[in-house]
């Protein structure tokens, strides 16, 4: 990240260069900004704004749903009580909604007791029924063995019985009816009365048939019958009583079923009417604790990011919103975002020195505590290209008059020498991918490479190449940046390889860059002269004997666009034409 940063000051004293250059392009290097090489304490540090919180604090939020707005809100900064009213939130809706529930409650309550009723009454009915069934099949029983053990047999020996006696009367009937024969041939009767005597006899003899006849019936038809009927009102019975052992079940599983419906739909309503009450409860938030007011939108950090209308009476307000902070503890924290290009050097339990806009002469001191794993969401919503992490600084001090809310400056100490070699960040300029400072030697001035560390973004340590007391150019030569141009464009047209165009790519769009709609960057922002002759390697300065003057056209001789085409050309070669033109090159510089 550090060479990032001293690539960036590089290109703005290259800029300021240029500018001089178009000013008085007959200066003598004399006249150049230098810096003379210091030895010393130097501290490596990354200093951000933030926010003072309190680091042991209740936190109250909005907890009726929806959105409501603000009747009574408590002065900010007013110390309070507990059980001291803070925010009345507008209840009317609830109230309407409570009298609405409360009818809905009794209308289910009513159909709950009926539902309880119609159960009992059902489960009774149930068993009535299968009782009833049961006592006919057993009546069909008991009728069924009744006729075949005893009213059968019965009528068996009635039946026959009439057949002896009516066999008897003819018997007698046929004597009679004989002597009677007797008594007319001795003219001791008349003919009349022989005559009937033979129909008696004739009577009788058919009333015996009949009987005879009738026991037939009796055993063929008869008994048959109603043992086949009896039968059947047996199996009759026996389906009337699973009939009606199904048809209770099932009444009395509906009815069931009903009453935990109207039941559940009672305890549901009921339940909405309880949480209704809650929610007109929470209208009113009250201090459960002693403490400060703060406003949560006040001790919100995001600057002039924020949208967050300030807290106030009649504003409207979400569910889970934080309304109010109260601390419950002296100990603070500084909040701070630190950038996306200071996360390599941020680590945690660095120290840290705080300084509070409210209180100037104090510093505090602390350590980083926390740091977030991911950039901040709302920071990004704002704008897209903007990284930073939430993080957190432990104040090591219970200074009451650290209040939350409190702007502050933390300077995060990353390294701090006593004793170490230092130049301002603009002086080191990157040539052929190097650091490069410009040495003053008299009146003129030579490149040397130099070994540098981190930077803070004021000073930067030089850990080699330098010595205490030597004289450095604060703005580089302008042939410098054509030297780096140089570097880049060389090493994409003579060894890009495929994995190697991402790379290629990235360092020419960013000179296309597009800020809100405007000119290119590269338009805007001052180059150095790509015009200036290409340095050439020792011994190459002037041509031998037999040497022909190359007739090819350097990359800082071409424009943009002709350099535009010649990368889009080489990126449509195959491997074999690419390692020809490197040869190519190779023999040509040699």
């Amino acid at each position: 990240m550090f060479i990032t940063a001293v690539s960036a000051l590089a290109l703005i004293g290259v800029g300021a260069v240029i500018f001089a250059a178009s000013k008085a392009n007959n200066n003598s290097k004399s006249n150049l900004a230098t810096f003379v090489v210091k030895r010393g304490p130097l501290r490596i540090s990354v200093t951000k704004s933030g926010t003072i919180k309190a680091r042991d604090q209740i936190i109250l939020k909005n907890e009726v749903e929806g959105v409501t707005s603000i009747l009574y809100l408590i002065p900010e900064g007013e110390p309070v009580k507990k059980g001291d009213l803070l925010v009345e939130l507008d209840a009317s809706q609830l109230l309407d909604a409570k009298i609405d529930q409360e009818i809905k409650v009794q209308n289910t309550n009513a159909a709950y007791i009926g539902a309880k009723e119609t159960f009992a009454v059902v489960q009774n009915q149930a068993i009535s029924d299968v009782n009833l069934a049961e006592l006919t099949l057993d009546f069909a029983g008991q009728d069924l063995e009744k006729y075949k053990e005893g009213e059968y047999p019965n009528l068996l020996n009635e039946a026959n019985g009439l057949i002896t006696l009516a066999d008897e009367e003819v018997t007698r009937a046929k004597e009679k009816y004989d002597w009677s024969e007797t008594l007319f041939e001795e003219k001791y009767i008349s003919q009349t009365e022989l005559k009937a005597d033979e129909l008696a006899l004739k009577r009788k003899k058919l009333e015996l048939q009949v009987t005879k006849n009738n026991l037939a019936l009796l055993k063929n038809y008869t008994y048959k019958r109603n043992v086949s009927q009896l039968a059947s009102d047996v199996s009759q019975a026996t389906m009337a009583l699973e009939r009606a052992i199904r048809k209770a079940r099932a009444d009395v599983v509906q009815a069931e079923a009903d009453l935990k419906a109207k039941e559940s739909e009672y305890g549901r309503q009921n339940d909405k009417l309880k949480k209704n009450l809650e929610q007109i409860e929470k209208t009113k938030i009250y201090a459960p604790e002693d403490g400060l007011v703060i406003y949560a939108t006040s001790a919100r950090r995001g600057g002039w990011r924020s949208s967050t209308e300030p807290l106030d009476i009649g504003q409207t307000v979400r569910e889970r919103q934080e309304l109010i902070y109260l601390p419950t503890g002296s100990a603070v924290n500084a909040e701070v975002d630190i950038h996306e290009t200071s996360l390599q050097k941020v680590r945690l339990r660095l120290p840290a020195i705080i300084t509070v806009d409210a209180l100037p002469g104090k510093t505090f001191l602390g350590e980083v505590t926390r740091i977030a794993p991911l950039p901040d969401a709302t920071s990004m919503w704002m704008n897209p290209d903007l990284k930073v992490y939430n993080s957190e600084i432990e104040v090591d001090s219970s200074d009451t008059t650290l209040r939350t809310g409190m702007s502050c400056k933390v300077e995060i100490v990353i390294e701090q020498y006593e004793d170490a070699t230092y130049i301002p960040v603009q002086a080191v300029l990157r040539v052929a991918g190097e650091p490069t400072v410009y040495v003053v030697k008299g009146k003129n001035f030579e490149p040397r490479r130099v070994e540098i560390g981190l930077d803070n973004n004021r000073m930067i340590r030089i850990m080699s190449g330098l010595r205490e007391g030597e004289v450095v150019l604060l703005t580089p030569p302008l042939k410098s940046a054509a030297i780096e141009q140089y570097a880049y464009e060389t090493a994409a047209e003579n060894t890009l390889r495929d994995d190697d165009k991402a790379i290629y790519g990235t360092i020419n769009d960013r000179l296309q860059i597009v800020d809100n709609g405007q000119q290119p960057a590269s338009q805007r922002i001052p180059r150095a002269d790509v015009n200036a002759p290409r340095p050439r390697k020792a011994g190459t300065d002037r041509m031998g004997p037999g040497q022909k003057q190359k007739t090819g056209r350097r990359s800082e001789d071409m424009s943009t666009q002709e350099r535009q085409k010649m990368r889009e050309r080489f990126e449509k070669m195959s491997p074999e034409e690419r390692e020809k033109m490197r040869k190519k090159r190779q023999d040509g510089n040699r």
